[in-house]
């Protein structure tokens, strides 16, 4: 097992969720909902609980890259320990969020969901895939982005912090309009991709689309085994953690929005002078005073 693998364990979980056997992904979610409890079950008990059999245990903890059961304990004992420490700060939270709760509860398991989501996105966040996403944007004519609903906020934000720093941008939000934007692109050109799963047909689609016409494309998304890493130049992960209540709205736009963030700020280091005095010369503009 790499370090990596050791330390995040239900990250890695939550992220090949989409590729696991359904016998699996009970195994995962039981893990993911209740890894203290997990931790402590021998293997037939765990298999029990997940309604399965110990073979499928067996698969499960080898996909995660495990030879033996107990080093899997081990590490899920770890993570156990880790999310205990991470949520101390909301000694109420537990769970997802239900129709008996309080406005206080809702409050503390947003704010929990969102820091842990960027928390574990920062821990899982390829900082040499990062590096060359900044340096095809560095060098793009013009950067394209697209996403649909939560996903095209998180590319609206992107443009508009781009243009901001007189670099030109686009955002789409109509899917015709992308597909269409995506075909004119040629090899001076990025064009990023916002999804969270990875497999919005129509995201999938502009993507394949811009890499066809010779941009460079960058992906955005929770998985990176999904449909629309294959037609990627450069992937960033994230490790949002999302909930049934709503799904799409709290863990992957703040990730999403996270890594926007750093790409952004990367970008703009890069000609700080230049980014400085353009930043300058739109906050003057906003403000309407016309000076410097």
């Amino acid at each position: 097992m790499t370090e990596q693998a050791t330390e995040h364990v239900l990250i890695r979980m939550r992220t090949a969720m989409p590729t696991l056997r359904p016998a699996e992904q009970r195994i995962a979610r039981f893990c993911i909902e209740s890894p203290a409890a997990a931790a402590t079950l021998p293997i037939a008990r765990l298999a029990a609980q997940c309604d399965t059999s110990t073979t499928s245990v067996v698969r499960f903890y080898q996909r995660l890259g495990y030879d033996h059961f107990i080093d899997f304990r081990i590490d899920m004992t770890a993570e156990a320990a880790r999310e205990r420490a991470a949520l101390s700060a909301f000694p109420d939270v537990s769970g997802d969020i239900d129709r008996n709760d309080s406005l206080s509860d809702i409050v503390s398991k947003v704010v929990a969901n969102e820091t842990l989501s960027i928390s574990d996105t920062s821990k899982t966040l390829d900082i040499g895939e990062l590096a060359r996403a900044v340096g095809l944007m560095i060098k793009a004519r013009r950067i394209d982005t697209f996403g649909i609903g939560a996903s095209s906020i998180v590319g609206q934000d992107l443009q508009q912090k781009l243009t901001r720093v007189g670099r030109t941008a686009l955002s789409w939000r109509d899917t015709h309009s992308a597909w269409t934007s995506a075909v004119t692109l040629d090899d001076t050109c990025v064009a990023v991709a916002i999804s969270h799963s990875g497999e919005t047909p129509e995201v999938v689609r502009y993507l394949e689309s811009a890499r066809a016409a010779g941009a460079a494309t960058i992906a955005v998304t929770n998985f990176a085994d999904s449909a629309l890493t294959k037609h990627a130049d450069v992937t960033l992960t994230t490790a949002a953690r999302e909930t049934p209540f709503r799904s799409g709205a709290l863990g992957s736009r703040i990730a999403q929005l996270m890594v926007v963030d750093c790409l952004f700020i990367s970008v703009t280091q890069s000609s700080y002078d230049d980014s400085m005095s353009a930043i300058k010369k739109t906050y003057y503009a906003l403000h309407g005073t016309g000076e410097e």
